[in-house]
């Protein structure tokens, strides 16, 4: 029998004109992104977040940014009967990740539409909080929100496990020691810390999919937020204890960091 996959939507009414950023540009696309995310290597990436993560059968698992399904689908390879909860904004990435899930005959799965920074799930429930590409996505502000929620979602010795771009770029450190700008061009930096541009619903992201394949000079994003051990210590301000870069990946002519916390 297919696994069950069940969905709801936790939208408030309040939020319903928060934007996100999509997992492509365009909607239309959408049904390209998983053939993106192939052949340029990003599916690499979620096999070891899971592996970092050490997701192990009947362990509660959020993913946060969900997107298509992409970083659940792993969870649930690593451990079928691991219990996953996706979260993510995008109603039409959801339904995409649903069918995708389906493929399996173990393993529980929920598919909530919300926001990143109220996580539909209760207090200490969750025994791992997974995410990859759609942190850097997040206003600095919004992604403190997703911190402290982080901590309550989390069982004791819990942990939080985040792949993301680590803004070494966007800030200015580039790999030959020039600027982000003379790097990419006039305007890369502002495009890629997000200020005044706008992308896809707009610039405001609010835990989107997994951002976002065409990851370039022309994103709109908030990386710089991660450079110099941002991701780090976001999560220790929030009270998760041993924030530390475990390892780093080149991705999409970036590099990815891998971060990872726990609660006490």
């Amino acid at each position: 029998m297919p696994r069950p996959v069940h969905r709801r939507d936790d939208v408030r009414p309040e939020e319903a004109d928060h934007d996100y950023l999509p997992g492509l540009p365009q909607r239309w696309l959408l049904p390209w992104y998983d053939l993106v995310a192939r052949v340029r290597g990003v599916h690499r990436m979620y096999r070891r977040t899971v592996e970092i993560a050490g997701v192990v059968d009947d362990a509660h698992v959020l993913d946060v940014g969900c997107g298509t399904g992409n970083l659940s689908r792993e969870v649930l390879r690593a451990a079928p009967d691991a219990v996953v909860t996706g979260l993510d904004p995008d109603g039409d990435a959801l339904r995409r990740a649903a069918r995708k899930l389906r493929r399996g005959d173990s393993g529980e799965v929920t598919l909530i539409r919300g926001f990143a920074h109220r996580l539909p799930v209760p207090d200490a429930s969750q025994d791992h909080v997974v995410s990859s590409l759609a942190l850097h996505h997040v206003p600095l502000e919004e992604k403190r929100r997703l911190a402290a929620e982080i901590l309550r979602v989390l069982r004791r010795g819990g942990r939080v496990t985040i792949a993301d771009f680590a803004g070494d770029h966007a800030a200015g450190h580039g790999d030959d020691g020039g600027t982000a700008d003379a790097q990419h061009g006039d305007g890369a930096h502002a495009h890629r810390t997000g200020r005044g541009h706008r992308h896809g619903r707009g610039h405001q992201g609010h835990g989107g999919a997994e951002h976002q394949p065409g990851h370039g000079p022309g994103s709109t994003a908030y990386d710089a937020d991660n450079a110099d051990g941002g991701i780090e210590k976001l999560l220790t301000e929030a009270g998760l204890r041993d924030a530390c870069a475990v390892e780093r990946m080149p991705l999409l002519g970036d590099s990815v960091v891998f971060v990872q916390a726990q609660r006490a």
